[in-house]
């Protein structure tokens, strides 16, 4: 069971001064917290891509690979990419060039993108929406497969036998599939043999356990060993050493940020009693002490199947000292838990 960290890198107000930080200052913060996860034994680091005021991670390449140098072990991944705005060739040699820094600990997650600011800054049609993600995918995993690629699409100028690189450290370059949840994207990541990682974000976790026997059903329909995909879950949450503390500090800018999503997407009023809901044991926020917050992985990765967890941490703006301390007790208290919780289960079950 691997667990770790993924980010949006947000600038939004701060919900009690009203004061914004600099998108340099938060990327600065982002990468002592990639640091200090490294530090305290998380497996993995996760920023997302975003082309807004509020985002501070346009390249998220380039944040990993400033972290890379300081960190040792700690795996490092695009949260996502948004590949169907983006050049293939380029989201390759970026990450192939962070894989070579940091030594073979890069990945990519590939997505559509719930975000669509992108589009029409790089010049694509949203109709074209589907067709560009199927197309890129395509592409993408045609350069880690090969040296010289000869490919051509109807959205991308063709290439003709010529080479990309520099080539990653691992062979291939690790490529998840990110999903809110659509089947579609879930049932095209088990028949390429892609790890799959689903944003589990509302309603109740153990709801996406359907979705991931669809994975494994279309994964062993194409000949994959689904012991060898991993499903990872990306999930909002916050850890302090007591719960309602916990809740307390996280309910201000979660409200902040829901609401403002919410108005742009026609979603209702982010309340209190949504978010305590929400953080209720068969909801989807991962909100308390370190052992509510152990308890509540352990058992999606029991119910639903998942063998990596990402808590997103912050959502909207916290002060960073805060974010700093859930960090330091996701790796040394609430990582701990899990893996000898779930390591005892799958000895139980014959799993190892």
């Amino acid at each position: 069971m691997e667990i770790g960290i993924s980010t949006f890198v947000e600038t939004t107000p701060d919900v009690q001064t009203g004061q914004v930080i600099s998108h340099a200052q938060r990327l600065r913060e982002v990468v002592e917290e990639i640091v200090l996860a490294d530090r305290v034994g998380l497996d993995v680091f996760g920023v997302g891509e975003h082309h807004r005021k509020d985002y501070a991670a346009s390249s998220p390449a380039m944040v990993l690979a400033a972290a890379a140098s300081k960190t040792t072990r700690i795996r490092l991944t695009s949260a996502v990419t948004v590949l169907s705005s983006d050049d293939p060739v380029r989201v390759f040699q970026d990450f192939a060039t962070l894989d070579g820094i940091s030594n073979g600990r890069a990945e990519i997650m590939a997505g559509r993108g719930s975000f669509i600011e992108s589009f029409p800054l790089f010049g694509y049609d949203l109709d074209d929406y589907d067709e560009l993600f199927d197309e890129k995918l395509e592409l993408l995993l045609k350069i880690r497969e090969s040296e010289k690629v000869s490919w051509k699409g109807g959205h991308r100028p063709a290439i003709d036998n010529l080479g990309v690189y520099p080539r990653p450290v691992q062979n291939p370059l690790p490529v998840w599939i990110g999903s809110g949840g659509n089947p579609e994207s879930v049932v095209r990541a088990g028949m390429l043999g892609l790890p799959l990682v689903l944003a589990i974000i509302g309603g109740r976790p153990t709801q996406f356990a359907p979705l991931v026997k669809l994975y494994h059903r279309a994964a062993t329909q194409a000949g994959h060993d689904i012991s060898k995909l991993p499903v990872a879950s990306h999930s909002h949450g916050f850890i302090a050493e007591d719960t309602e503390l916990a809740a307390d500090k996280f309910f201000p800018s979660t409200q902040y940020s829901m609401n403002v999503l919410g108005r742009e997407r026609g979603w209702g009023h982010y309340d209190r009693s949504s978010f305590d809901a929400a953080r209720s044991f068969e909801g989807a926020l991962y909100v308390g002490d370190p052992e509510t917050v152990a308890q509540k992985i352990i058992h999606l990765r029991k119910e639903v199947g998942i063998t990596r967890f990402m808590l997103h941490v912050p959502l909207g703006t916290m002060p960073h000292e805060d974010v700093m301390r859930a960090i330091e007790l996701l790796g040394t208290e609430v990582a701990p838990r899990v893996r000898e919780e779930i390591s005892k289960w799958e000895q139980q079950l014959g799993f190892s």
